[in-house]
């Protein structure tokens, strides 16, 4: 019998493996490792782990970017994905809702009439534009694009982490397009959040030394679609969007791993927080800049 041989992963006995879940010491292969604050834990300490009280949530395990592991980690992207329905659907009921949600700078619609947009005080329309559709092609396919950007990038990150990164990111595409698009131009559509998302889950790889490659070339034939003439594609939302999902997602990610719950966990904290703060606050300053340009001309 040889001796020398190293356990099998209690769930997989033909992978052999020298590390043990911290909780259970059970044998776990790479698959089944899921960082937690101190080593690895196996997938059945984690769901027995979930939701056993208020210890439970400091010992939890994380993420590699700190959130706690979730029962089911796929849950905002799948919220996010019927937040854009009902939107698609209530625009089709209600005709009327998507004119007044869709991105406008500043439009009049008749001559002594009132005006709308961003500059005139609906600042709601940056973010529930980002949530808007009225053809069925497109919000097919952005919600196939969230659903497979998105659940893996939910599941590396944490569901709070993640959807800081959507929503700044389509808060980021909605502000490029109020920079430089003409004010009377109407703009809608998810695509600057899962721009972001891809340009997160670019950072999260790099992050973990995965191969880049194919995910590289995701990118760019994506990018290179958004030029494309005639497909009607808000380049600003996808760059914007992209741009800001790179920024959050270094804040997130790139900290040391933090697996204590000492000093450096706090410091991880304040640095993935405090990055999201002036990513909103550098979006902020892009829409105060052309809400004045665009106020200065009445």
């Amino acid at each position: 019998m040889d001796t020398d041989r190293l356990p099998g992963c209690y769930r997989h006995p033909d992978r052999e493996t020298g590390i043990r879940c911290t909780r259970c010491e059970r044998p776990i292969c790479p698959e089944c490792m899921i960082n937690a604050s101190v080593g690895f834990q196996c997938p059945t300490c984690v769901r027995e782990g979930s939701g056993t009280g208020h210890g439970a949530a400091a010992n939890a395990p994380r993420t590699i970017a700190g959130g706690v592991v979730a029962a089911d980690p796929h849950l905002v992207t799948k919220i996010l994905i019927g937040i854009n329905v009902a939107f698609f659907l209530g625009a089709h009921v209600f005709p009327e809702l998507a004119i007044q949600l869709e991105l406008l700078g500043r439009y009049r619609e008749q001559l002594g009439g009132p005006l709308e947009g961003v500059s005139t005080g609906e600042y709601y329309r940056l973010m529930t534009s980002a949530f808007l559709h009225v053809q069925m092609w497109h919000i097919f396919g952005n919600m196939l694009g969230l659903w497979f950007i998105g659940a893996p990038l939910e599941r590396a990150l944490g569901r709070a982490r993640y959807l800081t990164v959507y929503l700044l990111s389509g808060l980021g595409g909605s502000a490029l397009v109020y920079l430089l698009t003409p004010p009377n131009t109407a703009t809608l559509g998810a695509s600057g959040a899962i721009f972001g998302l891809l340009g997160g889950t670019v950072v999260l790889a790099r992050r973990m030394g995965y191969e880049m490659r194919p995910l590289i070339t995701m990118a760019v034939f994506m990018l290179v679609l958004t030029f494309v003439p005639g497909l009607n594609v808000s380049w600003q939302a996808h760059i914007g969007g992209l741009v800001t999902g790179v920024l959050v997602a270094l804040g997130l990610l790139w900290p040391a791993a933090g697996r204590g719950k000492g000093m450096g966990a706090r410091n991880r904290n304040f640095v993935q927080w405090g990055t999201c703060v002036a990513v909103f606050l550098l979006a902020a300053a892009v829409i105060a800049v052309r809400t004045a340009e665009l106020s200065a001309l009445t």
